[in-house]
C-alpha cells in the first residue's frame, strides 16, 4: 500500500453571497492549470426546506516524480443554497446566496505504483529509503505541496470575498 503522509488539511467557510458556477469553474480550472488530472468522486444535490444542500468531492492528483505523487482532495458541503438577485454597478446580477464549507487535504504518496509491495523485505527497503536516501527529497517536495495548497486557499478565499462584496 502506497504511503501518504498528510501535508496540510484546512477548512474554509463562507455565509453569504457567491456565484457557485463561477467559483466551481474558478477552483476546477485552477487545478487543470496546475497540471492536476481531476476526478469529480461525488455529487449530491439535495432539496430542502431552506433551499439546495450540494456534496461534493474532489480528488486531484499530480505525478512529482516516479516516486512521488501529490493529492489534492476537495470536499465542499453547501447548506441553504439559494438563487439571489444583487446590484452591481447598478445592474443586476443573479447569483446565489447560502452557507458553504470547503475542505482541503494535501497529502504527499510515496510509491504510488507500489512497487516495493511484493515482499516484506522490500517493504523493509522502503522504509529504509524514505527514512535514509530521499528523506530530504520528501521534506522539499512536502514544502512545495504546503506552498501551492495554500495558495490555491487563498485565492479561493479572495475569490469569495470579492464575490461577496457584491
Amino acid at each position: 500500500m502506497p504511503e501518504k503522509s498528510t501535508v496540510l488539511e484546512e477548512t474554509v467557510k463562507h455565509k453569504g453571497f457567491f456565484n457557485y458556477s463561477e467559483l466551481y469553474t474558478f477552483m476546477y480550472q485552477w487545478l487543470k492549470d496546475e497540471g492536476y488530472l481531476v476526478k469529480e468522486e461525488e455529487y449530491q444535490e439535495k432539496l430542502t426546506a431552506g433551499g439546495k444542500e450540494i456534496r461534493i468531492k474532489w480528488t486531484a492528483i499530480k505525478k512529482v516524480t516516479d516516486y512521488f505523487l501529490n493529492s489534492i482532495t476537495v470536499k465542499w458541503h453547501i447548506i441553504a443554497m439559494n438563487d439571489a438577485e444583487i446590484e452591481r454597478d447598478g445592474k443586476k446580477e443573479k447569483t446565489n446566496k447560502g452557507d458553504l464549507k470547503l475542505v482541503f487535504i494535501a497529502e504527499l504518496v510515496r510509491d504510488y505504483e507500489k512497487r516495493w509491495e511484493s515482499s516484506a523485505f522490500y517493504k523493509f527497503l522502503r522504509g529504509l529509503y524514505d527514512r535514509y536516501i530521499v528523506k530530504n527529497n520528501i521534506d522539499e517536495f512536502e514544502d512545495r505541496l504546503w506552498d501551492k495548497l495554500e495558495g490555491y486557499i487563498e485565492q479561493t478565499k479572495a475569490f469569495l470575498v470579492l464575490e461577496g462584496r457584491k
